[in-house]
């Protein structure tokens, strides 16, 4: 096909299927592919992996609507693509249902002795797909012995899956969605598609790895090599090399190298490598079983074995002297309405705790508000409250505050006696088992659980437990089998367990119990374990059974869950007052890795380096660096390196065994751009002159992006494109879910020398921002739109980056000292100050659809953004950023009186109504055209008369008749958010909206 040197995803990239295919992948959580190996924070979605390699490698073609045709037959992501995937079965009742209610005249059929549903005529009401030939008349349902609807006996497969495919065709992508595997999950297009992706790309692929390796091959004339230098949980790497391309993966710290090295040889290594791991894992877990069961900490003389183990702390209440157990609820089991009650025992000045199962009402709403409230101890007795800090000790001493809590030592598992917090064992949750006859009269083993209050017999498995671990602690801490590393001081995260706890060293944030079982099967995977992918399991499986079972780990009580949940259901290290932990069998989950089914990955190179050292040359470099807010990647993962420091480094020679915080990549100064610029310049000298880079992040803040876009400047190259990508749907918006967008800068070397003036620099920009608008909506969707208003004001960005970085000179700017100048709060650079201009083009270029653009111009910069506002919400985005961004592109500060919702994924303008007569009159907005028809609207609402919005707004508009077009202009649209269905707020007001515009229209003087 004819092509030029641009690759598809410079030209194009269908960012709304991909962001529905993203947010998929994402609620899959523990079934995504990677998850199973362990924790890291901020995996992006393989299938946008999988799109971003395959958009740069594709070459963009002669006609733009095929290339998207045939990059979405690529992904499955077309409609023959997804009934491919569609894996969960659609049911006659449903099927039926949608017949009936578009209109076909379904009966009965009374001649059949069963009752049958009879469609008498051929046809169905929405578009045949044209690959299906027209369905026969016939009878399709019949009745079942529910009185439900199934298909009729007798029916064919064929017509069964003809009137599937058409009721799947007239679903929306999101609906399909729901009955559909990922990408991933299947081995690729058909047959059919083949051939078209074949024909159109001037290749012989049968599937994905052939194809890419043969576009690589026209490209870079080998192979294409992708590469990752901030490579984090192993996304882009196993991606890589999963769908045919030499992957190279590195990262400075060794859990992310770690993570990344087993993405691809364990999930990527073949059935032979899974099952060779799975034996030994479970192995090594039943060895376990038998010591723990010989030792006799984990069984009652009932023979129940215990799953879970809830502990609190205790500290002395200032208002009674009691010590008092700590805990926010006291709610163990929603389901099975179970809690756990305190007993005042004044003779021993502490609580007995009872545990209720089945418990009354009033017993349990009781239990709901517990002994820590709002950060604060709550006396029983008295309920006052008290200060933690002062509990603690905590002083402020020369402006600074200087901790109470005594430090742990090294030989400390438990409290000392004189401690200010104390820990205790209130809840043990028991399994038991027991055999019973099921319905066909056979014998099955089940099980029940018990949740029972803590005895002597259970005090003293504790207390057995603490002294085996004593037994073996220096041991297993000079081998490696617990950690033994003091946790370092100052760091945002790791400060905390030292502050709030006084636990010094990482083994201080696991029980007895935890460390005695973890350090067991670490001790069994070291001397048994032989190939290189079992150490890597066995290390993975310790760090995975840390993140499940710690002192961090809170009791989930839900129930949908009632579990232990795992220390990093946030990026934090936060103590707990209540905590639990897993006994061996529950641990079972995070200690086995899960391989779900995939492909076996090609040649990788995995390194544990510092990205400034790099010397390997690779075609593509994706990348998702951290920036100032990102998570502290250095100081979180300290909580598992901890733990298998001392033998990853046998494992892999080559690879430090410390996360080498000082050298990381982090803060906002000029330091850290230095950095940043050090390393994209090494990238882009290890690529070739055609390759490519694409940049991951976050951030919407034109700071931000002026910052960015002077780093890669400096570095030598230049924006070619920019997406944003979101992991949320607008249907989980309306849920409340947090949404989080990701950004593809696309990037490539900036190969000659070219000059320019900064005056010339405003027209350039202005040129390729309508440009890259125009583009884009020439290839929208309107049945299924691609982009939303926040991906317009993003191409605004990067062509403002765009015409910027293809610049190697900028007369009287020196690019490099304004990166690395230190500016004062809101001064703004001359990039970002470019960057702002070019959204505010784009905000005012891009006009509201079926909006009249002679009428859009007349408007003010204020009322452009209410409507615009209006807009956003129309499309379901409810972002209070996506509504801070379009405020910046208008100019417009003062707008926060237009909200009616400011609550996270909630953000909307109000209605005419909502504003009644706040903020009417005036400057600006309250005293624009557009308020007035609003308040119109409303009086017209309020008093059911038409008549009485057209008389406000001929007394209050100077030149009502030179505005009455404007006025109908406004109102028209306004109409046209009636029947909305996320917008009923919108329903009176619209109606209202077309009434009053017919007024106006009628209305003679």
């Amino acid at each position: 096909m004819p092509q030029t040197d641009k690759t598809f995803i410079e030209t194009q990239f269908p960012v709304s299927l991909i962001s529905k295919e993203s947010y998929k992948e994402r609620k899959a959580n523990n079934s995504q592919t990677l998850t199973g190996l362990g924790k890291w924070w901020g995996r992006k979605p393989l299938i946008l992996i999988r799109a971003s390699i395959l958009g740069m490698l594709m070459p963009a073609g002669s006609n733009p609507q095929k290339d998207r045709e045939i990059f979405l037959k690529i992904l499955t992501m077309d409609a023959n693509g997804l009934w491919q995937r569609r894996a969960k079965a659609i049911s006659a009742q449903t099927l039926y249902e949608w017949l009936r209610q578009n209109n076909h005249e379904v009966g009965w059929d009374e001649q059949r002795e069963s009752r049958h549903f009879v469609l008498p005529y051929a046809g169905i009401a929405l578009p045949l797909h044209p690959s299906l030939p027209a369905l026969p008349a016939g009878q399709w349902f019949e009745e079942d012995n529910r009185g439900g609807v199934r298909w009729a006996k007798g029916l064919d497969q064929t017509t069964k899956d003809e009137i599937t495919r058409r009721y799947f065709d007239h679903l929306s992508y999101d609906e399909k969605l729901e009955y559909c595997d990922r990408p991933e999950q299947i081995e690729g297009p058909s047959e059919t598609a083949w051939q078209d992706i074949n024909a159109h790309l001037d290749t012989t692929a049968n599937n994905i790895q052939e194809l890419i390796d043969q576009l690589g091959k026209k490209r870079f004339g080998h192979t294409p090599r992708v590469g990752d230098a901030f490579c984090g949980g192993g996304s882009i790497p196993f991606e890589a090399a999963r769908i045919g391309c030499e992957a190279y993966g590195s990262d400075l710290n060794p859990v992310a190298a770690l993570l990344t090295w087993a993405s691809i040889h364990l999930i990527g290594g073949g059935k032979k490598v899974q099952e060779k791991v799975r034996s030994a894992q479970e192995a090594a877990f039943a060895a376990a079983d038998k010591q723990i069961i010989d030792w006799g900490i984990e069984h009652n003389d009932k023979g129940w074995r215990a799953d879970a183990y809830l502990y609190c702390v205790e500290a002395v209440c200032p208002a009674t002297g009691f010590l008092l157990p700590l805990a926010p609820s006291w709610i163990i089991s929603e389901k099975y309405k179970v809690c756990a009650v305190l007993k005042a025992d004044t003779t021993n000045k502490r609580y007995d705790i009872e545990i209720v199962v089945d418990a009354d009402q009033e017993t349990f709403a009781k239990a709901k508000k517990g002994t820590i409230q709002n950060g604060r101890m709550i006396c029983p007795e008295t309920g006052e409250s008290f200060s933690i800090p002062e509990l603690r000790g905590d002083k402020r001493i020369d402006g600074k505050t200087v901790y109470g809590l005594r430090l742990w030592e090294n030989e400390d598992l438990v409290p000392r006696p004189g401690d200010t917090f104390q820990e205790r064992l209130y809840c043990v949750r028991w399994l038991e088992t027991y055999w019973t006859t099921n319905p066909q009269g056979e014998s099955v083993k089940k099980t029940r659980r018990h949740y029972c209050s803590v005895t002597e017999e259970d005090l003293a498995r504790e207390k057995l437990v603490l002294d085996l671990l004593t037994e073996r602690f220096v041991d297993w801490q000079e081998k490696g089998y617990i950690p033994s590393r003091e946790i370092e001081r100052g760091g945002d995260k790791t400060e905390e367990p030292i502050r709030t706890r006084g636990w010094s060293y990482w083994h201080h944030l696991f029980t007895p119990r935890q460390l005695l079982m973890t350090g067991w099967l670490n001790e069994f995977a070291n001397l048994k374990f032989e190939v290189t992918e079992e150490k890597t399991a066995g290390l993975l499986g310790i760090t995975r059974c840390a993140d499940w079972n710690s002192r961090l780990c809170r009791w989930d009580s839900s129930p949908a869950n009632e579990k232990v949940a795992q220390t990093f259901s946030n990026q934090a290290l936060n103590t707990m007052y209540s905590f639990a932990s897993r006994g061996l069998l529950a641990l079972g989950r995070s200690w086995f890795i899960r391989f779900p089914d995939s492909a076996e990955t090609k040649k990788s190179i995995i390194k544990a380096i510092d990205a400034r050292l790099i010397n390997n040359i690779n075609d593509v470099w994706i990348t998702d660096p951290p920036y100032a807010d990102a998570v502290h990647y250095h100081e979180l993962t300290e909580f598992p390196l901890s733990w298998i420091e001392k033998n990853s480094s046998t494992v892999f020679p080559g690879w430090s065994s410390a996360t080498k915080a000082t050298l990381a990549v982090k803060g906002a100064g000029s330091e850290f751009k230095q950095v940043m610029v050090e390393i994209y310049s090494n990238l882009a000298k290890h690529m070739p002159d055609n390759g490519l880079q694409m940049v991951q992040f976050t951030h919407q803040d034109p700071a931000v992006w002026a910052d960015l876009g002077m780093i890669l400047w400096a570095a030598g190259l230049h924006v070619s494109s920019a997406w944003t990508i979101a992991t949320e749907t607008s249907s989980s918006l309306k849920k409340g879910n947090y949404v989080q967008g990701t950004v593809l800068l696309v990037l490539r070397k900036r190969l000659h020398h070219e000059e320019v003036f900064p005056d010339e620099l405003p027209n350039l920009i202005e040129d390729e921002v309508r440009v890259q608008l125009d583009e884009m909506t020439a290839l929208d969707d309107k049945d299924e739109p691609n982009f939303g208003d926040t991906d317009y004001q993003l191409a605004a960005y990067a062509a403002a980056l765009r015409v910027m970085t293809r610049f190697s000179t900028i007369e009287g700017i020196n690019i490099e000292n304004e990166l690395f100048r230190e500016r004062q709060k809101n001064q703004k650079s001359a990039f970002e100050k470019l960057i702002d201009q070019a959204v505010e083009i784009a905000c005012n270029y891009l006009i509201p659809k079926s909006f009249d653009e002679f009428q859009w111009k007349g408007l003010s910069a204020s009322e452009r953004l209410y409507l615009k506002g209006l807009e956003l919400e129309k499309h379901g985005e409810l972002r209070a950023g996506a509504y801070q961004e379009l405020a910046k592109g208008f100019g417009v500060r003062e707008y926060a009186f237009m909200f009616a919702k400011t609550k996270a994924n909630e953000v909307r303008f109000k209605t005419g109504t909502e504003f009644k007569r706040a903020n009417l009159g005036g400057d600006n907005f309250a005293g624009s055209l557009m308020r007035h028809v609003l308040f119109a609207l409303h009086e017209t609402v309020t008093k059911e008369n038409a008549r009485e919005g057209v008389n406000y707004l001929r007394t209050e508009i100077s030149d009502f008749w030179g505005n009455r077009k404007k006025i109908i202009e406004i109102l028209r649209y306004l109409n046209r958010l009636a029947h909305i269905d996320h917008m009923p707020h919108w329903e009176v007001d619209a109606e209202a909206a077309q009434t009053l515009a017919g007024a106006i229209e009628n209305f003679n003087a």
